[in-house]
């Protein structure tokens, strides 16, 4: 049959030119920070702690945030906020405190521990193009049960799994900090990036960045007393610190930096490390300016719970010192004035910068069948 006159060209499909991303247990957005840099649209997180959703709102506003338990949370309103109608990657960091080292002696069960299996389900529901799994090295032996039962349900639907424990500071970060990492592909592999930087030195790689690049140039900080007094901690960037009581202000003039608290004299111990040298051994410790900083937890601002001395100046690290070596620009707003919240908003983060560079890894990997 003969064709008359033009052809009609039919409509390009809808399809956004962008990759969708889901933050699942968002916190105050480190996740998601890095999934923007990596191109990703995230569209949509969910978050229940009121002061991790305030801040993940305050820095990431465009982004349909759901202040939800996980556990209510259905995959298909989770769908319906991708313009798509699908979602490209699903990636989330279970909270499982019980399966870290540091909770290690207490034998108490705790109900965070099950949230993968949330995860798990959501996964079901939605099926994305790729899944990003973030958690405690302790998941593979503590959790060894819900982590197999994680990986047997993603095998049954067609992923394609791999997962290996990482050194953040072999990814630029200024922090020693050791993460299980799990990139799934329906249908193809996403591989587990290769390290950028190197404890020791090794061709091609660039040594750890240390406390010295890490750590911004910020006058002294006010204690948190002081902020209070002129208007609240967040008018002054959170750069503050808790006030250290004057048998602690002895203990951090004695401590070396780099070292542990058995440097310090026994008389000003606490009396449960006067008469034995076990236990955990950076408490009571400086920083040092040529090592990379030890893992930032939620007890950052307290002396007695970790090396976080600073390493010239007779106090902690402050909270914006703490959010820059977890690798927060320092523009980033920590939306609000306790500082027991802040602390574990930091302390419980992906760090930006490592979540960018695993996050580039899908996004290259899922854009890599469409162009074979």
């Amino acid at each position: 049959m003969k064709q008359i006159g033009r052809r009609r060209s039919l409509p390009k499909p809808s399809r956004p030119i962008y990759l969708t991303a889901v933050d699942l247990f968002a916190g105050g957005g480190g996740l998601t920070l890095g999934l923007k840099r990596a191109g990703f649209k995230v569209v949509a997180a969910v978050e229940d702690e009121p002061h991790a959703f305030a801040t993940y709102k305050a820095n990431h506003p465009e982004v349909l945030a759901l202040k939800q338990d996980i556990r209510t949370v259905r995959g298909q309103s989770l769908l319906q906020r991708s313009p798509s109608g699908e979602i490209d990657l699903l990636a989330g960091c279970p909270p499982c405190q019980g399966f870290t080292s540091l909770t290690s002696k207490y034998k108490r069960f705790d109900p965070r521990n099950t949230l993968i299996r949330e995860m798990t389900r959501l996964v079901k529901e939605t099926a994305p193009r790729a899944v990003m799994m973030e958690n405690v090295p302790g998941l593979t032996t503590k959790g060894k049960k819900l982590f197999v039962e994680f990986l047997e349900v993603l095998g049954d639907l067609g992923y394609i799994v791999s997962f290996r424990v990482l050194q953040t500071a072999d990814y630029g970060v200024p922090q020693s900090r050791r993460r299980l990492v799990l990139l799934a592909g329906k249908g193809f592999s996403i591989g587990i990036p290769e390290p950028t930087h190197s404890r020791f030195p090794k061709p091609r790689l660039k040594p750890w960045r240390t406390l010295r690049e890490g750590l911004p140039q910020l006058p002294r900080p006010l204690t948190l007393e002081q902020s209070k007094r002129f208007g609240g901690p967040r008018l002054f960037n959170w750069h503050v610190v808790r006030s250290l009581s004057p048998r602690n202000q002895q203990r951090l003039r004695l401590a070396k930096p780099g070292k542990v608290w058995t440097t310090i004299p026994r008389k000003l111990r606490p009396a449960c490390h006067q008469d034995k040298n076990a236990g955990f051994t950076n408490v009571y410790g400086r920083m040092a300016w040529g090592r990379v900083a030890p893992t930032i937890t939620a007890g950052f601002a307290t002396l007695s719970k970790g090396r976080f001395g600073h390493p010239d100046q007779n106090r902690t690290i402050s909270v914006r010192e703490a959010a820059s070596l977890q690798t927060f620009p320092l523009d980033y707003i920590f939306d609000t004035q306790f500082m027991e919240r802040v602390c574990e908003i930091i302390g419980n983060a992906l760090p930006p910068r490592f979540a960018q560079t695993l996050s580039r890894s899908c996004y290259q990997a899922i854009l890599a069948p469409q162009s074979s």
